[in-house]
């Protein structure tokens, strides 16, 4: 596959000339927040994290989306935390896509460059610095992991989506794919944070309607997308957020288009409160 670049948030602030055109959304079935909204008025900042800054795309919100929370990390020269997390019941994945990060977990060090993938699961002992000169962004997704009697809590791993394989769906040619960082049938991870690819004119050609709750940020390209009723345009940068059973489908615009995948996969559904 083509060397691949990713999407992150373009900051700043618009000019008081800008008119109000932009393409975000929010609907009892979906969210859209587009890249250009994604600005220096709109961050947050963290428990014991330094010159570290954060854009929120997705929380729990009862009738919502009620698993996972995603946040755009973007941490400073210097900056990081030596106590990330907070809540020992939450687990973890990072996904950089701009500038280094050192990572240590359990007393190891990993150097996660762009396209770097850490699994961290709940209670680890973890740190995470800039060391370099630039600022490094990634993705961090939480979810308060789901223990299984007579399952183990899987370990923590690191991995980075160049060495990794697309597995391409039957009968496309090739066209569109999917980048798995977990084998699906291993029943010890109950979220997938996977990398979708479709090339130039793909479709994802029938509407999936399903019991998993979906955050999609678009690291590149552009396409259209459907949503609920809806056909929306998106494009890199921008974040899809998904409720159960929303329905979805995809054409795929001129250039590869690739996004960022969370699902809650492998457990029972709770049965009321």
């Amino acid at each position: 596959m083509a060397p691949t670049t990713y999407a992150s948030p373009i900051a700043g602030l618009p000019p008081q000339s800008a008119l109000h055109t932009g393409r975000a959304i929010f609907t009892e079935a979906y969210a859209v927040i587009p890249h250009g909204v994604m600005r220096d008025i709109v961050t947050s900042y963290l428990p014991h994290w330094s010159e570290t800054r954060a854009w929120v795309i997705a929380r729990p919100m009862s009738g919502f989306s009620e698993t996972f929370s995603q946040y755009i990390m973007e941490v400073f020269p210097g900056g990081g935390s030596q106590r990330p997390e907070t809540n020992p019941e939450a687990e973890g994945i990072l996904f950089v896509v701009e500038g280094f990060a050192t990572l240590v977990v359990d007393g190891k060090s990993h150097t996660l460059r762009p396209g770097g993938y850490a699994y961290l699961p709940p209670a680890s002992n973890w740190t995470l610095s800039n060391k370099g000169e630039v600022p490094t962004r990634f993705h961090w997704v939480r979810k308060r992991y789901e223990v299984v009697d007579g399952i183990d809590i899987p370990a923590a791993f690191v991995a980075n989506e160049q060495d990794e394989p697309v597995v391409w769906m039957p009968d496309t040619n090739r066209t569109w794919g999917t980048t798995r960082f977990v084998d699906p049938t291993d029943l010890r991870h109950d979220m997938h944070v996977n990398i979708v690819t479709l090339e130039p004119g793909a479709v994802i050609p029938f509407e999936e309607t399903h019991v998993m709750e979906h955050g999609l940020y678009v690291l590149e390209g552009k396409a259209v997308y459907r949503l609920n009723r809806d056909w929306v345009e998106v494009e890199a940068g921008d974040f899809m957020w998904l409720r159960a059973f929303c329905p979805q489908a995809c054409y795929a615009g001129p250039n590869r288009f690739r996004y960022l995948l969370y699902k809650d996969v492998n457990r029972h559904m709770k049965l009321g409160l």
